[in-house]
């Protein structure tokens, strides 16, 4: 299947660079809030990615001063002033939490590399990759509770497996925002960096990351993810399997031949 083109007023484009891809949240004007547009070329666009196996890691990052707003209040308010929001956010979230399902179920690391503000479901959408880099001036804002609603674009999802219960209910209820390095000591951040370095230093890590064999990174997110909820044995078993898949490639024959020739 060929790589979706993008053209410049998409709400969402693709860029492939090797076994990096690159989606870009293209609505600077609005902070490159989520709206049904969007959602639905972000659906479109991360469903190419799960299934190109050229393709190890993918970036997320933002357009313009922000990296996303959240969900486009215009729009949701609109809907709630017409009493129907039920469709409209409904079928909104129908391609957004698909897209969101595709990022994390895919055996591929997604890498998200937050600058200016991340709110709500912006928010959400940098902590539900598998790992965040961010500018030292990024700032994260949970935003629900103010507006009167609960978390979603994968927000719990995210940040619940992260930092636990008890903190996710700081997060969500008690915390107006909070700063990047805050973020990092929870272990939400992988990584802080100076403003005007985000951009390569995210490169420099996503190429760090690409250089993981693709057996390596589908086994590793599959069985981390499963950990805490599958029992032991269970567990066990998944590790074996996935060990022994990675041992009958080509990637692992050669990376033990490397590793015992230095060591004669």
């Amino acid at each position: 299947m060929p790589a979706p083109v993008s053209r410049p007023d998409d709400p969402a484009l693709l860029r492939i660079d090797g076994a990096i891809a690159t989606i870009t949240l293209n609505r600077p004007a609005a902070f490159n809030s989520i709206n049904l547009a969007i959602a639905q070329k972000l659906e479109q666009l991360a469903a190419y990615i799960e299934g190109d196996d050229a393709i190890r890691v993918l970036v997320i990052e933002g357009e313009g001063r922000a990296f996303s707003a959240g969900g486009d209040l215009q729009t949701i308010g609109a809907a709630a002033e017409a009493n129907t929001v039920t469709a409209v956010v409904g079928e909104l979230l129908k391609h957004y939490h698909a897209f969101i399902e595709i990022v994390r179920r895919m055996p591929k690391i997604s890498l998200s590399s937050v600058h200016g503000s991340a709110a709500g479901a912006g928010m959400g959408l940098a902590f539900v990759t598998d790992l965040c880099i961010a500018a030292d001036d990024a700032k994260f804002t949970p935003a629900y509770a103010k507006i009167g609603v609960s978390p979603d674009g994968g927000s719990t999802v995210g940040i619940v497996g992260t930092v636990g219960s008890r903190r996710a209910l700081q997060i969500f209820l008690a915390e107006d925002n909070f700063t990047a390095q805050q973020a990092y000591e929870w272990g939400l951040v992988a990584k802080t960096v100076p403003a005007a370095e985000l951009k390569a230093a995210t490169r420099q890590l996503a190429e760090r990351l690409a250089q993981n064999p693709p057996a390596a990174i589908a086994g590793t997110k599959s069985l981390v993810y499963a950990a805490a909820t599958t029992p032991v044995k269970q567990q066990l078993d998944a590790e074996e399997h996935k060990i022994i898949m990675a041992m009958n490639t080509e990637a692992f024959r050669t990376a033990v031949k490397k590793f015992t020739s230095k060591s004669k």
